[in-house]
């Protein structure tokens, strides 16, 4: 996964300093961000393969997400509305795993911060072309830069919002630690870091309850017991989930002040980290 610097590197600038926009979140997201019904799962699997972000997942991305990730719209609304409070003048607001630019939507619905820029960074270029559509759409008073990369070997610079909205799960866990020591580098005293996850709870009892609260959430939203088993099976040893308390103390062996769970529904949860 090399790295290479997408079209579009100036940015606009906005009036109001740290302050909230002055507009609703509108929702761009839901309006722009449409996609096919997710049925990648819905037969058995001939090779239960890894599970990639391929042009096939960005077809159905925003129905997937929606209807796998209990509690996804909450998260993303208040992903802006944490940058809001946050962003600083001058500085840039990095979303690592972009994916089709729902938390850059969020973040620029609910932020007019002077000179602050929107970064995104993604592995996949068929998840950046989609974004970059979305964006242009969305929102085509503001330049986004999106690059595509691998986020462990990235030089982040002068950010005050560091966004990892269900990334770190799919980065090695041994380059976990390392990747979020680049991010509070990049921080100043009182800038954040935006975590979210699956998580993996204890004891084990409880994780198994909420692992079975997810798959019945799931069916809920329409898979199937064979889409929910083929899922799995595909995001095995690819999506690996850690405990908030392993999360929590990597986060301050990185530098961060203090971090914790400030939403939960189920076996997913967001993190906030103060620098």
């Amino acid at each position: 996964m090399g790295l290479w610097l997408a079209r579009g590197h100036s940015f606009r600038t906005h009036k109001a300093v740290n302050c909230y926009a002055t507009r609703p979140f509108t929702a761009g997201i839901s309006t722009v961000m449409t996609s096919h019904r997710d049925t990648l799962y819905s037969n058995t699997l001939g090779d239960p393969g890894l599970f990639t972000f391929n042009s096939a997942v960005v077809n159905v991305f925003p129905d997937m997400i929606k209807r796998s990730v209990p509690g996804y719209g909450s998260v993303i609304a208040m992903t802006g509305l944490l940058a809001a409070r946050h962003a600083r003048p001058g500085t840039r607001i990095y979303d690592l795993g972009c994916s089709l630019g729902a938390s850059l939507l969020s973040c620029a619905e609910h932020t007019e911060t002077e000179h602050c820029e929107l970064v995104g960074l993604d592995n996949s270029n068929a998840m950046l072309r989609q974004c970059r559509a979305n964006l242009a759409e969305a929102i085509p008073q503001r330049t986004v830069t999106l690059i595509e990369a691998d986020i462990t070997s990235v030089d982040y610079q002068n950010a005050s919002v560091c966004i990892l909205n269900y990334t770190l799960q799919f980065v090695p866990i041994p380059q976990r630690l390392s990747l979020l020591r680049n991010l509070r580098a990049a921080l100043s005293p009182g800038d954040i870091l935006i975590l979210s996850e699956k998580l993996l709870l204890e004891p084990e009892a409880m994780d198994a309850l909420m692992v079975k609260l997810h798959h019945d959430f799931k069916r809920a939203q329409g898979y199937s017991d064979l889409e929910i088993a083929n899922k799995r099976q595909a995001l095995e040893n690819v999506l690996v989930p850690e405990t908030r308390d392993t999360h929590k103390a990597r986060l301050l062996e990185a530098g961060f002040s203090h971090a914790d769970v400030w939403f939960q529904c189920f076996n997913f949860a967001s993190l906030v980290a103060v620098a």
